[in-house]
């Protein structure tokens, strides 16, 4: 079973033409390919200067301060726009370090990924007076953690010298743990806040964001099909379902909320800050779970978001009781999007939008963080870009898609810009100004998680072959494996299967395209093969005859052509 990416198709480019430079590319006779290995080589150099200046001063503090060659503690102050109850006794929690280890393997260096398990093993503890972000703390540590178990309990991941005997896993499952009180509320929401070694504070604030309650499903998911103790994804589930029936009758969701009387706090919200990873993780959740229950939601959302926030290429923000537009802008999170169109195929879409994204990218050398598009201006107070990877991702998400070469030639761009406004003495820092590139003296472990590894796949993605992964919205990588999938619901294959007299075989039940009609000869008779539509409005014995007719979910599609599909579903090999 192929889910990760779709096979490539051709975008706005005669097929001869297209067919022709990738063979020149791949054989490396252009100038471009060298160029593309001279940014392989890049990323790897980028990738251990920051590893290298992390590691030589520290492991256990959280990240480094690239402009003073220095370290500082960060976990306890992300999120957080006032910094308040910050521990006295907090030596950090080696943020960056497990941050950095799904990117060691994907380099190929399990010498120093071995090595830096075996020192988390020995050194990491959660038992803490540190009061976390639960957003942040799921996707950064918990996330980080669960991935790479998973990464050293493979085999083609392990030296032969390996002694890892899941001490990972023992801390993801003592920091899951930590998180349970955290969702004991009348809503089911969880708190956005919890301290470590005490749990919820007295008068704790009870206001969270939809991401912030709707985006634990793929790590705490994760951990229960690793432990066995479902605890993790019963809390997630449940804070998951009672932020969908909080939607309104347009199927919109607000930004922020009140974990204890479930109300919205704020109305408007989009696909950027405060909401993004809720979408992305309903989507990632199906295909990581295959439960019929996240497309249903997936599908319901995407399509509202389709018709009230979309306008041309760009998405705006809208109320959600109304749907009409509240802030027309651009935020640097947005740029996710295309990428997650790309798994569902929308990939006309996801290209259209990449494009605006790119134009952005190209007029300021890098994304700011906010861009009025009513008034064509920079936002005034909000003019910095922290290094933000979504960009990069949607990137190798088209590139993997369609295998036009252009998408390469964004990466180089993004690599150079980073390289030339962003690369100092001690690391990568921060833009605190977009129009004058005056830097801050902060690099963001998502860096190494993310932002370096979606570009070195970009250009070299012999890491993926043979491979089924979804990546987290930290970019942390999670396998689509038979301990986590759960297969179709038996009544969604009985609802699909004519009489007994018509010999109608089930497509699904066979795992081949739908797509297709044709006679098949499983014994001595005769049988057919039909389509395998699961709609509400279902045409016996139909058939789709062209491919914009098609409802095959699409990035299970063998043609990879299909627009906007959301209804048929199949396991294919």
């Amino acid at each position: 079973m192929k889910i990760f990416f779709p096979r490539p198709v051709v975008l706005g480019r005669d097929g001869e033409e297209f067919l022709a430079l990738r063979s020149n590319l791949d054989a490396g006779r252009s100038p471009a390919r060298q160029q593309h290995r001279r940014c392989i080589a890049s990323l790897r150099d980028d990738f251990y200067f920051c590893y290298s200046e992390y590691e030589m001063r520290t492991f256990v503090e959280d990240e480094v301060l690239p402009l003073v060659s220095s370290i500082r503690d960060i976990l306890c102050k992300l999120g957080a726009f006032k910094l308040e109850h910050l521990p006295q006794n907090y030596n950090g929690s080696a943020l960056t370090l497990i941050e950095s280890l799904s990117s060691l393997v994907v380099l190929g260096n399990i010498t120093e990924f071995e090595r830096a398990v075996l020192w988390l093993s020995e050194n990491l503890t959660f038992d803490v007076d540190a009061r976390i972000n639960l957003f942040e703390c799921n996707i950064r540590v918990l996330g980080g953690l669960v991935s790479a178990h998973i990464l050293a309990t493979d085999s083609t991941h392990r030296s032969s010298q390996s002694t890892y005997k899941n001490q990972l896993l023992v801390l993801a499952e003592d920091l899951g743990r930590r998180f349970i009180p955290a969702f004991d509320t009348p809503s089911g929401l969880p708190y956005a806040w919890i301290n470590l070694k005490y749990g919820v504070m007295e008068n704790e604030t009870t206001e969270t964001s939809t991401s912030g309650c709707g985006s634990l499903i793929l790590e705490m998911g994760a951990l229960s099909r690793l432990t066995g103790d479902f605890r993790f994804e019963a809390a997630a589930l449940r804070a998951l379902r009672k932020l969908w029936s909080m939607r309104s009758p347009l199927n919109l969701l607000g930004t922020t909320l009140d974990v204890v009387t479930g109300e919205w706090l704020e109305y408007s919200s989009g696909i950027g800050a405060g909401v993004d990873s809720f979408y992305e993780y309903l989507m990632k959740a199906y295909i990581l779970f295959g439960r019929d229950e996240y497309w249903d939601m997936f599908q319901s959302a995407y399509i509202a978001v389709q018709k009230y926030f979309r306008h041309g290429p760009w998405y705006h923000e809208a109320d959600m009781r109304t749907g009409k537009a509240t802030y027309w802008q651009l935020t640097s999170l947005q740029a996710f999007w295309p990428g997650l169109q790309v798994l569902l195929g929308d990939v006309a879409a996801a290209n259209s939008s990449h494009r605006e994204f790119f134009h952005v990218w190209e007029k300021f050398g890098v994304i700011p963080e906010r861009y009025l598009l009513d008034r064509d201006m920079l936002h005034p107070t909000e003019k910095y870009y922290p290094l933000r990877p979504e960009l990069a991702e949607s990137t190798l998400y088209l590139y993997q898609a369609t295998k036009d070469p252009w998408y390469l030639e964004v990466g180089e761009s993004i690599v150079n810009s980073l390289n030339r406004y962003t690369k100092v003495e001690g690391g990568f820092a921060s833009i605190k100004d977009v129009t004058t590139m005056k830097l801050e003296d902060h690099q963001h472990s998502f860096f190494l998680a993310e932002m370096c590894k979606y570009l070195y796949l970009l250009f070299d993605d012999s890491f993926l072959v043979g491979q089924n992964y979804v990546f987290t919205t930290e970019g942390h990588l999670l396998p689509v494996i038979s301990i986590f999938l759960a297969r179709l619901a038996a009544s969604a294959i009985t609802t699909m299967v004519t009489s007994k007299e018509d010999r109608v075989v089930v497509a699904l039940e066979l795992e081949v395209c739908g797509g297709i009609w044709c006679e098949m000869r499983l014994t001595t008779e005769a049988r057919w093969l039909r389509h395998c539509c699961v709609c509400k409005g279902w045409v016996y014995m139909h058939r789709c005859m062209t491919h914009l007719s098609c409802i095959v979910l699409i990035f299970r599609c063998f043609r990879r052509t299909q627009f906007g599909a959301l209804l048929c579903i199949l396991w294919l090999n």
